[in-house]
């Protein structure tokens, strides 16, 4: 009976080991900030980690760097050479037998600048990644990106080259700022790397298929709401998204009010076919008004798409009705 109860135990305990590893990729991520982006790079196939630790507090190299980024946007060395490319043709400190040679070699021939005497076990900062992410998910591909500049407090410690890299991971919130600060010259931590990495493939995309917010290729992005007390009974609803071009437009569609809530449905105006339109993000708003008895709520998933006819903007007043379609 005894050794009967001793085999349930250790099954026990090796099914709970299973469901573990099942669960989190690595042991040590868990309550990280960027646990749920490590945990994604890694179903995708592009992290692994010492055994079963990831280390994201560690600094992270300038090779696993390189290798990170080559991996996460799948970049491939298409030219034609007469003889094979070594990594000691373009970097002096980079082995040509060392496991990473290769992805400096085809982060060289993407056109990445790193600094031909890089250390490849030096800590990269964080402004090197951002500069080499953001060089990373935009080569061989056109990329769309609001024209706007983010203040920071420590924006003139930026290596210049890098400025602009920068304010496009902080406008696409693909990187985020620690209490205004960029903090550029410090070490980047494996985790935030992981994090920004993991922003980045899906801000690309999001824009390569237009699938974001369910928008079933309706190219809206961030589409948030808020609201807004007009009086004690009336609400200010205004939905906003960001857009391909200022081409694009916004415009609500009905509203469903179910129980205590008023679910606001969206469409999204395409541009003039016939016109050409600068390729920035453009914020865009619909605006609407609600009873104050209803909790709006943005039906994300179904996202309409309109012709160019479609008014880029929509006022209303809702009220309390199965189903009331916004005027345009």
């Amino acid at each position: 009976m005894k050794r009967k109860a001793s085999l349930l135990l250790i099954m026990t305990t090796c099914l709970l080991v299973l469901l573990g590893q099942s669960v989190y990729a690595f042991s040590d991520t868990q309550g990280d900030p960027n646990e749920s982006q490590i945990e994604g790079l890694h179903k995708k196939g592009i992290l692994s980690g010492n055994g079963s630790k990831f280390n994201p507090k560690g600094k992270l190299s300038n090779a696993e760097g390189i290798a990170l980024l080559v991996k996460g946007f799948d970049l491939k060395d298409d030219n034609v050479y007469i003889k094979e490319p070594k990594a000691s043709d373009s970097f002096t400190k980079v082995k040509d037998d060392a496991w990473y040679a290769p992805a400096f070699v085809i982060a060289h021939a993407e056109g990445l600048d790193l600094p031909r005497d890089i250390e490849p076990a030096a800590a990269m900062t964080r402004e090197q990644f951002a500069h080499y992410l953001f060089q990373a998910m935009t080569a061989d591909r056109e990329l769309a990106f609001i024209q706007l500049a983010i203040l920071y407090d420590d924006e003139d410690q930026v290596t210049p080259a890098y400025r602009n890299s920068v304010q496009n991971l902080l406008i696409t919130n693909i990187a985020k700022l620690d209490h205004s600060k960029f903090n550029p010259k410090q070490s980047i931590t494996r985790g935030t790397a992981a994090g920004w990495l993991y922003n980045a493939i899906q801000f690309v995309k999001d824009q390569e298929d237009g699938s974001n917010n369910g928008g079933g290729g309706s190219n809206a992005y961030d589409m948030k709401l808020s609201v807004q007390p007009v009086n004690p009974s009336i609400n200010e609803v205004t939905v906003t998204a960001t857009l391909p071009n200022p081409g694009y437009g916004l415009r609500i569609s009905s509203i469903t009010f179910r129980d205590q809530t008023a679910v606001i449905a969206v469409e999204v105006k395409h541009p003039d076919p016939d016109r050409v339109y600068p390729q920035v993000l453009t914020e865009a708003k619909a605006v609407t008004y609600v009873s104050a008895e209803y909790a709006p709520v943005l039906d994300d998933t179904n996202v309409s798409v309109t012709s160019s006819s479609a008014s880029t903007g929509a006022i209303s007043i809702a009220v309390p009705e199965s189903s009331v379609s916004a005027a345009s």
